[in-house]
């Protein structure tokens, strides 16, 4: 059975319930992703999630939560004083910012054993990682994951990554880049957003994207806009494709998370990128016109 790996740090989620009431869910960008793979994905994949949490009862209620929806839990980590983290999710006209609470979090410890990030990985034919995973992470931290992932690559796993841009969680926007160029270097997928690119990088053209992270060595890079025209480099050919259509979003919370986890499932599973793309495009649209980050599953096929 072959198995989807999301590796990353798993949130509590309060987003507004009205009259100054808040609905608490579980979320997070990798887990996002994981969840829309699984939606995804057919039966003869596994998905698992990777992370760590803590012993208390806010963290005891993600394992019941994964496992309840299909998600493998057996690659978490406990830590026995950290916690998990808190976000809470603001809205001006369907876009949305977010206040959080990590500065504890036990998912800022997932990489400090090497051999346990190993095992983590272990039997996983996609890996999935994003720069949100890598700027919570302490120096050593950052580069242990990145080393196990070129490991991974050059075993033959797909490893992805989303750059994932969140400036408040970085020392420096030089200091992302440095790391999100060397996590490139060990991708065989990779996901960047053309506004984090823009604002990090400075590339003045979705182009300028796709061209610097092929130079990394990446098989394929999709350069996500805002959900307009996306530009794709694929087995050595790039693609444009445009008028995909859209939606008025309520909310867009997770809307890159989901095109990644259908797209990933497509490819994974043998889709041409075309197929992929539209995959992706259309559970993100169902996405944002939903609160909060996890629509049911049963409603995304």
């Amino acid at each position: 059975m072959s198995r989807f790996l999301s590796i990353g740090e798993c949130m509590l989620e309060l987003s507004g319930a009205g009259d100054d009431l808040w609905r608490m869910g579980i979320a997070g960008d990798t887990l996002n992703t994981a969840w829309y793979a699984r939606a995804c994905l057919p039966g003869s994949w596994q998905v698992a999630y990777g992370t760590c949490i803590g012993r208390d009862p806010f963290s005891a209620r993600i394992p019941d939560f994964l496992q309840a929806n299909g998600i493998e839990t057996d690659r978490i980590q406990i830590h026995p004083t950290r916690s998990v983290g808190l976000y809470a999710i603001s809205l001006d006209k369907g876009e949305r910012s977010f206040a959080y609470w990590r500065s504890a979090s036990a998912a800022r410890t997932l990489a400090d054993d090497l051999q346990q990030l190993e095992t983590m990985t272990l039997d996983a034919q996609v890996i999935h990682v994003s720069g949100i995973t890598l700027a919570i992470l302490p120096p050593e931290g950052r580069q242990r994951l990145i080393q196990v992932m070129a490991r991974r690559r050059a075993e033959g796993v797909t490893v992805s990554l989303d750059p994932n841009i969140r400036p408040a969680l970085w020392e420096d926007l030089d200091t992302a880049a440095e790391v999100l160029t060397q996590a490139a270097r060990a991708a065989t997928v990779i996901l960047p957003s053309f506004d984090d690119e823009h604002a990090c990088f400075g590339d003045a053209t979705p182009g300028a994207t796709l061209t610097r992270y092929a130079a990394l060595g990446a098989d394929t890079v999709i350069v996500k806009n805002g959900g307009g025209e996306i530009l794709a480099l694929h087995d050595r050919q790039t693609h444009e494709f445009g008028d995909l259509g859209r939606v008025t979003p309520v909310d867009t919370t997770g809307a890159g998370d989901s095109f990644n986890g259908a797209c990933l499932a497509a490819l994974a599973t043998g889709s041409p990128l075309p197929h992929a793309i539209a995959a992706g495009h259309a559970v993100a649209g169902k996405v944002v016109t939903r609160r909060g980050a996890l629509v049911p599953m049963e409603d995304i096929g």
